[in-house]
């Protein structure tokens, strides 16, 4: 008889979320976009309109001929690094204007829950699974992630060495991108600040636990961290008392997706550069990788297997 004894907390259930085939963002928003009677809100949005008559193609890309796709939209409302007015005021002020163009927004979320939530701190965790390639050649004068905060998508020029005594200045060297590419577009990225009261995460971090939640690749022990919220009352006149995903729209398909799709202006390309460098560098678990490929399989949609292959963006100029 083989008999086996293992801990109950060594097998996880890994938790399932619904899925749509396309997640589409249509835009960040910060406090100056809500001046001069939200005109920069409606220009915004009269430019993503432009292009919203492409996205019920670009989500049936890849699906079975008789499959009709699900879609959701979705936009983020910094309240982390610049708060500015209420919930109660801020989001009917987007639903609005993007009602004046044809357009729905099924969910609203928080910047500020992307750095943490429910006592879970999603930034961190989503910079404890960067799997960081060891770079060739150093000398160990540059600390490590933990301790810099910067990550990079390659090999970094070496820093200044002191040379031992009566020989010749190391040479200058350029840095090299991984992947050995013909010519290299090297990217180093600072993942946080450490100010006198508390750590302050980067933009790009933020963003890219944002694209992860999108994905519906994020878990926290094998759970899911947050699902939409539908609000029963009004809209709260704090922005910590909104939950950090709210369902606006209440027949709206999943949250999370398969894909993403962005459309932002053309000022936000360094950031979601440095976001695709994050992501190409995080190992998702792969019972969540396995189970999200089943899912998709089921449905006859073949997945890239890196995440940063299912992002997909559309940069708006003026």
């Amino acid at each position: 008889m083989d008999v086996r004894f293992q801990e109950a907390a060594a097998v996880r259930r890994t938790e399932s979320v619904a899925y749509s085939h396309l997640s589409v963002e249509l835009g960040h928003f910060y406090a100056e976009d809500f001046g001069d009677g939200c005109r920069e809100l409606r220009r915004k949005f009269e430019r993503i309109a432009d292009w919203s008559a492409a996205i019920p193609a670009l989500a049936r890309r890849g699906l079975p001929p008789h499959r009709q796709p699900r879609i959701s939209t979705c936009f983020m409302v910094d309240d982390y690094f610049h708060r500015f007015g209420t919930p109660r005021d801020v989001i009917p002020q987007v639903q609005s204007a993007a009602a004046e163009h044809g357009l729905t927004l099924d969910y609203v979320a928080r910047e500020s829950s992307f750095a943490r939530h429910d006592g879970v701190e999603l930034a961190q965790l989503v910079v404890d699974t960067l799997v960081v390639e060891p770079p060739r050649h150093t000398t160990g004068s540059r600390p490590p992630l933990s301790e810099s905060g910067w990550l990079s998508n390659g090999q970094r020029s070496p820093g200044h060495v002191d040379a031992p005594a009566m020989t010749l200045p190391r040479p200058w060297s350029p840095p090299l991108q991984s992947g050995d590419p013909q010519h290299s577009i090297f990217v180093d990225i600072e993942l946080w600040s450490d100010g006198p009261k508390a750590r302050v995460w980067a933009c790009a971090l933020l963003a890219s636990v944002w694209q992860l939640t999108r994905l519906g690749v994020l878990r926290h022990r094998g759970e899911t961290i947050r699902q939409p919220c539908r609000l029963a009352g009004e809209l709260p006149t704090d922005w910590d008392e909104l939950p950090a995903i709210v369902q606006l729209n209440p027949v709206a398909a999943p949250f999370c997706a398969y894909r993403t799709l962005t459309l932002m202006d053309t000022q936000y390309l360094p950031v979601e550069l440095a976001v695709r460098t994050i992501l190409g560098q995080v190992a998702v678990p792969p019972a969540v990788a396995q189970q999200v490929a089943k899912r998709a399989g089921g449905e006859g949609l073949q997945l890239p297997s890196e995440l940063v292959d299912r992002l997909s963006y559309v940069f708006i100029g003026e």
